[in-house]
């Protein structure tokens, strides 16, 4: 079985769950009381990824054979970001994909020129929301809104100046991000913070897997449909620089702290790249893929 944990709402306070086979879901605090263990961590993703350490087993072993009263049945709850409000911006990574930077080029009328280093940028806590919420199309703003689909990690163990052979003992686990941006806005401003830090334009889960379940280093399908219409298809291995580069490179003078996401880059197949352009608009559901990690889903509203 998958480990896929949750943050959910059901009836009350948000809380750690774990999503089983079934879509069904193992209330996390439920699971620890009955397992004898501290339940303090589970009403907090963050500090359940301290403690996955002492919790972890349990909780699987618990999702496998539920204690009594412990499973909330599908249907009952709704799942949030797996981080709800991230305590520092979401690191992400621009230009990671050599298709996706000739479709760039190519826009801005340039010769391809691969990055020599990664392109970090950030996305504000309030730009994070859930699976299967809506993003506003910002009409008033806006005349480009796009999305892209992207590997996430979850850091686990905080440190700086990581070496990149150590880059994988630092990462807790995988989820998806959707990177919405508003591509006139990046060029008007001249820099990407302000078209990618809307509020909600940062679509998060819809759980993580943890590490220890993902093949290292991962080459997994990830994919993004608008309205059932594939726009792009890769694979995780096709990243000009890898996750150890990035993780070794961005925690160079700068620390990297358990709950910390990075957003690794997005393939080629974006809506301002195509002829003509496409702008995400009201009705438009689009579904973010990466293999092993579930499917995010989207709708943009008015």
């Amino acid at each position: 079985m998958t480990t896929r944990l949750a943050t959910i709402e059901a009836n009350g306070p948000s809380l750690v769950a774990l999503v089983r086979d079934d879509g069904s879901a193992l209330d996390g605090l439920a699971a620890a009381r009955a397992a004898g263990l501290d339940p303090a961590p589970l009403s907090d993703m963050v500090e359940t990824i301290r403690a996955w350490a002492s919790v972890g087993p349990g909780l699987r072993a618990a999702a496998a054979d539920p204690p009594p009263g412990a499973v909330l049945p599908r249907g009952s709850f709704r799942l949030l970001a797996p981080i709800p409000r991230p305590r520092k911006n979401v690191f992400c990574v621009g230009r990671n994909d050599i298709e996706h930077v000739a479709e760039g080029d190519r826009v801005a009328g340039r010769e391809t020129e691969v990055p020599k280093y990664p392109q970090f940028f950030t996305k504000p806590p309030t730009a994070v929301i859930g699976p299967d919420e809506t993003v506003p199309s910002y009409a008033a703003i806006t005349r480009l809104l796009d999305d892209e689909v992207e590997l996430a990690l979850v850091i686990g163990l905080s440190a700086r100046d990581i070496p990149p052979e150590r880059a994988f003992a630092h990462v807790f686990g995988d989820t998806i991000v959707n990177d919405i941006a508003a591509r006139d806005l990046q060029r008007r401003h001249g820099q990407w913070f302000k078209g990618k830090g809307l509020d909600r334009s940062c679509p998060m889960g819809p759980w993580i897997v943890p590490a220890d379940e993902i093949p290292s280093p991962p080459d997994l399908a990830i994919s993004l449909t608008v309205n059932g219409e594939t726009r792009q298809s890769s694979r995780t291995s096709q990243l000009i620089f890898d996750i150890p580069t990035i993780i070794s490179l961005l925690s160079q003078g700068l620390t990297l702290e358990t709950g910390d996401v990075i957003a690794t880059g997005t393939p080629s197949g974006v809506g301002y790249a195509m002829t003509p352009p496409r702008a995400l608009g009201p009705g438009d559901v689009v579904e973010a893929a990466v293999e092993g990690a579930g499917t995010l889903r989207t709708t943009i509203v008015a």
